[in-house]
Formats: C-alpha cells, structure tokens, sequence
C-alpha cells in the first residue's frame, strides 16, 4: 500500500490523514445539503458540524489513550504519537452524539432530525476513512488463505501500525468500508419510501454499524483493547445494539398514531 502520498519540502503527507481530512469534509458537505433539502439552516448545520469533527477527534484520542493506558502510562513519550494517530472510532462517536445533541438543540435546530441529517454523511466518510486505513496498513486483519487476502509490504506500515509484512490477511479496511457502503445505501432508500420519525435514520444507522462493527472485529488482529474477553469495539456494540433496537421500536409506536390520524 502507500502510507506516503508525496511529501513536501521533506515533510512525509500520510494517505490517511489525506482520506481522514476527505472523509469529514464529504460527511460534513453531505449534511449540509439535505439540511438545505429538508429546509433547515444549512449555515448552523455547517456550525454544528465543524463542533462534532472536533469532538470527533478528540473523542476517538481519549479512546485510544484509555485503551491504551498501560503503554501511554510507560512510555508517556508515546502521547506524541497521538497527533498523527486517528484512535478509535467508537470514542469519536461516543462524545460527539451528545455534543451534537446539546448543541442542536442551543442552535434551535430539532434534535432528532438533525442527527437524521448527519447519519448518512457518518457512513459514507466512514467508507473514505476506512480506504485510508487500507492505504496506511493499519486497523489490518488476522492472517488468512482465503484467495481476496492482502499482503502488505511497506516497512513504513509496520513502523507506524505495526502492521505484519508478507503474510496474507484478511482485508478487514474493505470489509468495513463494504459495510458502511451498504448502510449508507439503506438509510437513503428507507428515506425515500418516506420521510421517517425524526430519529430513526441516526438510530437505524447506530443499529447496522453496531451489528456490522461486531462481525469486522472476529477478523482484525491489531491491538485495540479487551473487555471481558471481547474488544473494545465489540463490547461497545453489545452496549449499542439493544439500546438502538429499543429507541427504533419506540419511534415507530410513537409515529403509528400519526400515521393512523392522517
């Protein structure tokens, strides 16, 4: 792969940050134009926006250093690295639906349906992201014989990521941007049947990547954490799996009702 687009002036420019940069910049380009179909402030939303990548990635930081707590608190150098480190993904999350919500709602923009406009955007800069973490070598997978196994050969993804050289793993970059293809795809078509309750775009989205995320992570092999015997990811979507499933099954009896009266 190429961790090393180019550099400049001596500098190295990192694929992932390139894709990481993209990513939010299209998840954040595609929020605000179906806050301009859905008759919303697009200027707030663009506001709202640039306050969740921020929260984004300090969340997905703070992740990482609690998942990685024994290796920051040795070697306190290590802290640097934080700085061309993405982290993880479920941290940048975590802390960025709350700050969304809290400052939806100071912007008087609906709540619910403002996270329906971002649901999209979140899994299809995921696609792009995820497209870095192929080119970079990391978030790499268990080895495999399967014949679609990638091997990796740039001793700079092993420097950076670790990532194991001449030896054929499972793709798991591809089958995570694969997954967020595929959602991105279902919550645009379960739009255009009709607009749904306010909230269940972002909850039917929390829904499928947690259920997805789960069955990614039995393939990856990079260091990401444990808790009770499962990653920290994995244990993350237990956590999101039923309480997404409940908050979809509420929306859907509060809007059979409305839908009976009209």
């Amino acid at each position: 792969m190429h961790p090393i687009l180019f550099e400049v002036a001596g500098w190295p420019v990192y694929s992932y940050g390139v894709l990481l940069a993209a990513a939010y910049l299209a998840a954040l380009q595609l929020a605000v134009v179906r806050a301009r179909r859905w008759g919303l402030d697009s200027a707030r939303v663009m506001d709202l926006g640039i306050y969740l990548i921020i929260a984004a990635l300090v969340g997905a930081k703070l992740m990482l250093v609690v998942i990685e707590w024994d290796q920051f608190k040795s070697n306190p150098r290590e802290l640097l690295s934080l700085a061309r480190a993405a982290g993880v993904f479920y941290g940048g999350l975590i802390l960025a639906v709350p700050v969304g919500l809290w400052l939806s709602r100071r912007y008087g923009l609906p709540m619910w349906t403002t996270a329906d406009l971002f649901a999209p955007g979140i899994a299809m800069g995921h696609v792009i992201g995820r497209l870095g973490c192929l080119l970079a070598g990391c978030c790499y997978g268990k080895p495999t014989t399967l014949p679609w196994g990638i091997t990796f050969t740039n001793p700079v993804a092993k420097a950076n990521a670790g990532t194991p050289l001449g030896i054929a793993l499972h793709p798991t970059q591809i089958y995570d941007a694969v997954a967020e293809l595929l959602i991105f795809a279902i919550l645009i078509v379960s739009e255009r049947r009709g607009r749904p309750a306010p909230g269940r775009t972002f909850w039917l989205y929390m829904f499928l990547y947690a259920i997805s995320r789960y069955i990614v992570e039995i393939y990856r092999d990079d260091p990401r954490g444990t808790i009770l015997g499962q990653s920290t990811s994995q244990f993350v979507s237990v956590l999101i799996v039923p309480l997404a499933l409940i908050m979809l099954l509420r929306l859907r009896a509060q809007s059979a009702p409305a839908a009976a009266r009209s």
